[in-house]
């Protein structure tokens, strides 16, 4: 026969409806959908700060300076390219209130701009007003806008003055919208913008202070942007520029979004291998009823490459209808729900439909039909001529012949090959790969498991009627364990990972932190306030700890006299500034791993320890040279010690120390750290404060609030496509369970005729249910458990501890789908009457 005629058959099959492929189409489309939209809300976004680039950015180009202002020869430059440059200073202070004998303190984000801010977009104020009227002040004081959250905590009204260092401002208006925001990245405290000229007197933008200089430029129409960073990168970034311009006007929210959104579509990933157990479970219930029609086939001459083809036909004509559902729920929602999702963004969006995303939705649904359908389908082309009856299928062998598991195994290694091309995280993609395999292999052992324990089970349940009856269904082929235990088990699997990954990440930065973490980092602090700034806190018995450290900052350009990131790639510690010291012995906590460290009276060529964990990460070796560029000078030394370094503890840390004698002569400040009981910190904060008004008092537990502000919205993204992943489980538990009516009503019937009560089948209908359910449920938990500790100790490196609420709510939520699920159709077969059935049986 050839595959015109497979074609007429399967055209005839499907005459008959969808009826048996409700679920299929709900998994493929779901799965499909989940995905579709995750990238559609990407690309808007990718979209929106494409074209508001320049808006957020402030400019059509930004050069950036770390703790210094541009060099005459930079300002020169940035003067001949463009049509006019805008200056801004952005650092971190306290902002000082005070009433009544009462001192209010905030810590607060400031941006010093000039005249000519914004160059592009505008400052949005209430009351309304322009900004150059705001900052011009009233009373002879400067002005200053803040933001709401800032004012209320400070108790701030329109008109009140505030403190900057020693500088007085008046606070002219509340910050409604800064165009820039999006550029300006994670801030620890609210913002406040005055004019950099009225903070000339207020000791903040001293030398060696922590500050950045960006300087924003209007460029002329067709300027040519990537010749222009060329030539600016070519003179400037020897000396520690940075460029960021309208092409990608902000590319740390802009490498946020892609990362998030390739991890939750690896997540929607797992959503459709869930999918595919029910698209495969769904393929071998209808099979498993078509076993007489493919007898017949057979009967009538049929080869067996006329019963595959007619129903892989069959089947992948269904497969492009999910796939095609999926992708219209995908395309549309995001843009029914775009002015929902346009409000909860803090960055623009250009909702449209955008054909990448759909076509790559596209592929991962076919691929995942083909994998999921091949197997049962191979299968059934071994029904023989001979067999009449429903259950052959069963009777087939399990593994399909040699040559369609070649094709599966294709299809996969495809499947993951384009989920890390698209997604671009390689390393991300083969761990979710391989989870997914663990969690499906250790499901599908636990299915074999749970059957063979319930038949060993059975016959020691006597007395107990409903127990007995339940564990015998499970343990039989039509029950369909399986299918529930894949299905519902994977997707709480994921759900499982999820909460143990949040939970542990969550107590590693709020839980176990605060009782290891300084209780203040104090910084800015000049040379000459140390001495008085040590004797302070000293005297105090409510500090346990002081650890002070002088306080630079500095970009690793070279690398054996190569461009550094072209030795150690993208690594994060050439990702912009780091943090520099210098000491001229270790300090009591500081193991040296390798190397040794210099003499305490060393004065020769700049010697380096750098941090073990990140030089070997980077490649580096004792002896390489490195080049450092700190307030515009290059700082050539050599690495003769690594040691380690603990981040953990948020206590001061830095990937690089020098000799003293290599940064001798460059302007710096202080950082310290103060260990306090809580009583004492509010005292410590005004004497340091009233002293010192330069010095800016970072609060740890603030800091450990706004990160968990940060993680809260990942770990809620996160959740909504473990969610989706769980609701396709429960549509493939929904269709497990519709699959078995008709053997229940049979089981019922049977039940009735030899005395049982409605009620007491009841009960074995819902314990057969609950017993998968828990089954699940406890094998996702484990499954759950292993994918958060692998996370957690290879990724994140952080310590693991079960998070019992959660896993106790996985097992809870398995047998609780479950119990609902098996219920849904219990009524059905327990109204049936015996006769009825017994008599359509013959």
């Amino acid at each position: 026969m050839t595959l015109a005629t497979s074609a007429r058959f399967a055209r005839r099959e499907l005459r008959g409806g969808l009826r048996g492929f409700r679920i299929f189409l709900a998994c493929l489309a779901l799965g499909v959908a989940a995905i579709a939209a995750v990238g559609s809300v990407r690309a808007a976004i990718e979209a929106g700060l494409q074209r508001e680039g320049a808006a957020l950015l402030g400019g059509d180009a930004e050069l950036d300076f770390t703790y210094r202002f541009a060099t005459e020869d930079e300002r020169a430059w940035m003067d001949s390219v463009a049509t006019s440059v805008s200056e801004i200073a952005d650092f971190r202070s306290m902002a000082v209130v005070e009433r009544e004998g009462e001192t209010e303190r905030g810590l607060t984000q400031i941006k010093a701009v000039d005249g000519a801010y914004p160059l592009i977009g505008a400052v949005e104020l209430d009351p309304a007003m322009s900004l150059p009227d705001a900052l011009a002040g009233a009373d002879g004081l400067p002005g200053a806008v803040m933001e709401r959250a800032l004012i209320d905590r400070l108790g701030l009204a329109t008109g009140d003055t505030f403190r900057l260092g020693t500088q007085d401002f008046v606070l002219m208006a509340t910050l409604a919208r800064e165009p820039d925001s999006a550029a300006g990245g994670f801030a620890l405290g609210p913002r406040t913008i005055v004019l950099r000229t009225a903070l000339e007197n207020a000791q903040l933008l001293a030398p060696g202070t922590l500050f950045n200089s960006k300087y924003r430029l209007d460029l002329p129409d067709g300027t040519d942007l990537a010749a222009l960073e060329g030539q600016a990168r070519n003179q400037f970034e020897a000396t520690g520029m940075r460029w960021t311009d309208a092409r990608n006007g902000a590319p740390g929210v802009s490498e946020f979004v892609d990362r998030l959104g390739a991890f939750l579509v690896l997540v929607g990933l797992s959503g459709l291998a869930v999918g595919g157990v029910g698209v495969s479970a769904a393929v071998r219930a209808y099979l498993a009823g078509k076993t007489s029609v493919i007898a017949t086939l057979r009967t009538l001459g049929a080869e067996r490459s006329t019963i595959f083809q007619t129903y892989f036909i069959q089947i992948g004509a269904l497969s492009l209808l999910g796939i095609a559902i999926g992708l219209l729920l995908g395309a549309f929602v995001p843009l029914l729900l775009a002015p929902i999702i346009e409000a909860r963004l803090p960055i623009p969006a250009s909702f449209t439909l955008f054909p990448a995303p759909l076509i790559e939705a596209a592929i991962y649904g076919l691929l995942t039909a083909f994998v999921f359908t091949l197997w049962p389908l191979a299968r059934a082309e071994d029904v023989r001529a001979a067999t009449l009856f429903r259950d052959a299928l069963d009777k087939a062998r399990l593994l399909p012949r040699a040559g369609y598991l070649i094709w599966i195994g294709a299809g996969l290694a495809a499947l993951i090959g384009l989920a890390g091309l698209f997604s671009g995280t390689w390393w991300l993609t083969l761990w979710t790969s391989g989870g997914i395999a663990f969690a499906l292999g250790l499901l599908a052992l636990a299915a074999v498991l749970i059957r063979w324990l319930s038949k060993r089970a059975a016959p020691r349940a006597k007395g107990r009627p409903a127990l007995r009856w339940a564990l015998g269904a499970i343990s039989g082929t039509r029950e369909g364990a399986a299918s529930v235990v894949l299905s519902l088990g994977l997707g709480l699997s994921v759900l499982a990972a999820v909460g143990q990954i949040d939970g542990n990440l969550r107590n590693a930065i709020t839980g176990n932190l605060p009782d290891i973490a300084p209780s203040y980092f104090f910084v800015d602090i000049q040379r000459d306030q140390m001495p008085g700034y040590t004797e302070r806190l000293e005297s105090d018995p409510a500090v346990s700890r002081i650890d002070s450290a002088p306080m630079l900052r500095g970009i690793i350009t070279q690398i054996n006299g190569q461009r550094a990131a072209d030795v150690a790639g993208d690594h994060w510690v050439l990702s912009g500034d780091r943090g520099i010291t210098y000491s001229e012995t270790p300090t009591e906590n500081t193991r040296i791993t390798a190397g040794d460290w210099w003499p305490a009276d060393y004065t020769g060529d700049p010697q380096i320890s750098f941090a073990a964990e990140e030089a070997e990460e980077m490649g580096l070796s004792l002896g390489d040279s490195m080049t450092i560029n700190i307030l515009g000078r290059d700082i050539t030394g050599t690495i003769t010690s690594f040691r380690e370094v603990d981040f953990s503890t948020a206590g001061i840390g830095f990937i690089l120390s020098m000799n003293p004698s290599a940064l001798q002569g460059a302007p710096h400040t202080f950082i310290s750290t103060v260990y306090a009981t809580d009583g004492a910190e509010t005292q410590i904060l005004r004497d340091i404060a009233n002293a010192y008004p330069n010095v800016t008092a970072i609060r740890v537990r603030d800091a450990i609030d706004r990160v968990s502000e940060v993680l809260s919205g990942l770990a809620a993204a996160t959740s909504y496509g473990a969610g989706a992943t769980l609701l396709t489980g429960f549509l493939v538990l929904i269709g497990a369970a519709a699959a078995g009516t008709q053997a229940r009503t049979y089981e019922a019937a049977v039940l009735k005729t030899l005395g049982a009560t409605r009620q007491r089948i009841l009960i074995s209908f819902a314990t057969r249910a609950a017993l998968l359910g828990l089954g699940a449920g406890a094998v996702a938990l484990a499954a759950g458990i292993a994918g958060g500790w692998a996370v957690s100790y290879y990724i994140m490196d952080t310590d693991f501890t079960v998070i019992w609420p959660s896993a106790l709510a996985i097992v809870i939520g398995g047998v609780t789908a479950t119990l609902l699920a098996g219920l849904a159709f219990a009524w059905g077969p327990l109204a049936a009457r015996p006769a009825q059935v017994l008599r359509g049986r013959e």
